[in-house]
């Protein structure tokens, strides 16, 4: 894994290739954010800001969605896919705003994930996206691209989190997650651009050989004046034994 003075001089790298790195989920204040990212699980940040102005208007504040009826709710984010699931979280997460904080987000990562629905990753996005606590997220492309690179070096998001922690500033949580992230979206997919990273030289899953240009194929060989050419090979039993098949007979119909 990359020393801690490594980690910072590739995400500033990273941070020049992705200078618009920012979250897209469109929102206008905590809750909004908060409602967005839970919507945001197995589906695109296009999709969800495509429901969440109707729903917003619907159900602006924890105390109106606390309120709401599933079915209605369900309605409204049922493009987002899993809309039951979902809609039990939000209602969840509304209740415990409106009992436990007087409808308000919380600013701790310890009050967040206490609510239905919300675990480290969407606090993270809430707190260093709406609230101006330092947070870093990691979802999948972070958990991806950080492990490629060799800036982490675990499967667990958790520990992941914690390791690019130790090796950044705090100010630098909230927009290395950013970046990570959209370094994973077009760069580093699943089957990665290794050509048009920023990073490659100090990448050690490039440095395995991936993305490296493939051996040459060994020229095919050439006769010698006046060799006879070699006989095809025989491909039916009969050639193999040097008789010749008996014709195919026809039945009849």
């Amino acid at each position: 894994m990359k020393t801690a003075s490594q980690t910072r001089a590739i995400v500033k790298k990273l941070e020049a290739q992705h200078p618009d790195a920012q979250t897209a989920l469109q929102f206008a204040n905590p809750f909004q954010l908060l409602v967005a990212t839970i919507l945001s699980a197995q589906t695109t940040d296009e999709r969800v800001n495509q429901v969440t102005p109707a729903l917003f208007a619907c159900y602006p504040d924890a105390r109106a969605l606390a309120a709401a009826q599933p079915g209605e709710i369900e309605r409204l984010i049922h493009a987002t896919g899993f809309y039951a699931q979902k809609t039990r979280s939000l209602v969840g997460m509304a209740r415990g705003l409106v009992e436990r904080h007087e409808g308000a987000v919380p600013g701790q990562m310890e009050a967040l994930v206490r609510l239905p629905g919300v675990g480290r990753k969407t606090a993270n996005v809430v707190l260093g996206h709406a609230l101006g606590v330092p947070g870093l997220a990691v979802d999948r492309h972070v958990l991806r691209v950080a492990n490629r690179i060799g800036i982490a070096d675990s499967v667990d998001p958790e520990v992941v989190e914690q390791q690019l922690r130790s090796a950044l500033p705090a100010s630098k949580w909230t927009v290395t997650s950013d970046t990570l992230i959209l370094h994973g979206r077009r760069i580093c997919k699943p089957r990665p651009l290794c050509d048009r990273c920023a990073v490659r030289p100090e990448c050690a899953f490039f440095s395995r050989g991936v993305g490296a240009s493939p051996a040459p194929r060994r020229p095919a060989k050439t006769a010698k004046p006046g060799a006879k050419p070699a006989a095809a090979r025989p491909t039916t039993r009969a050639a193999k034994a040097g008789t010749t098949a008996p014709p195919t007979r026809r039945r009849g119909r």
